[in-house]
């Protein structure tokens, strides 16, 4: 049986309201990563990203309220952020996690922005290793390797002593939004969109 070429896609037949607000979206040159950051996730992120970057130079806006997840994820989404043209604000709301505080780092001090209820969260990464013993001393070396990175990442992106930071993502390290300024994570907390800079003419 022969589809029908003329067909609305299902997804967007279903419900015409998420379809509207993707549009809205798009056209705002507003990115939302929320919830589990994960391979879809990101890719989800990074499509957009490149979309907004291919229409024009003008400031993407991603507000980003996540947990964290997978780190990998996450580093896919942090170096796009780089790669592209068109700078990007980072705008904390809800939490910001591991994975999430990783790719939150992705853009200068500068564009680091977060609401006043924001918290962040930084830690080391974790793993659930398990198989063979020689698959687990693998796995526990890449642990120590990423542990490393992401510390030597804070520290280069906050501008905190590497050893601080080393000590701080020992255990859950939580900070408000006031903290997480004071720390060097944000640079500047906003309450509403006109606190943004304004994209040059």
């Amino acid at each position: 049986m022969e589809s029908d070429p003329n067909a609305t896609p299902a997804s967007a037949a279903g419900d015409p309201r998420s379809t509207f607000m993707e549009e809205k979206a798009f056209r705002s040159r507003t990115v939302l990563v929320f919830g589990q950051i994960n391979d879809s996730s990101a890719a989800d992120t990074v499509r957009r990203l490149i979309a907004l970057d291919a229409e024009s130079n003008a400031p993407i806006d991603m507000l980003v309220s996540s947990p964290g997840g997978h780190l990998e994820s996450g580093d896919a989404i942090h170096d796009i952020v780089r790669f592209i043209s068109a700078p990007v604000n980072m705008i904390g709301t809800g939490w910001v996690g591991s994975a999430a505080t990783h790719l939150y780092l992705a853009v200068p001090r500068e564009r680091r922005f977060c609401l006043p209820q924001t918290r962040f969260l930084i830690h080391q990464p974790s793993g659930g290793a398990g198989g063979q013993a020689t698959d687990i001393a693998i796995q526990a070396k890449e642990i120590v390797r990423a542990r490393e990175r992401i510390a030597r990442m804070i520290a280069r992106e906050t501008g905190q002593p590497l050893d601080t930071v080393m000590l701080d993502i020992e255990r859950d390290r939580w900070m408000s939004a006031d903290e997480a300024q004071t720390y060097g994570l944000v640079s500047r907390i906003i309450e509403r969109r006109s606190d943004l800079p304004a994209a040059k003419a």
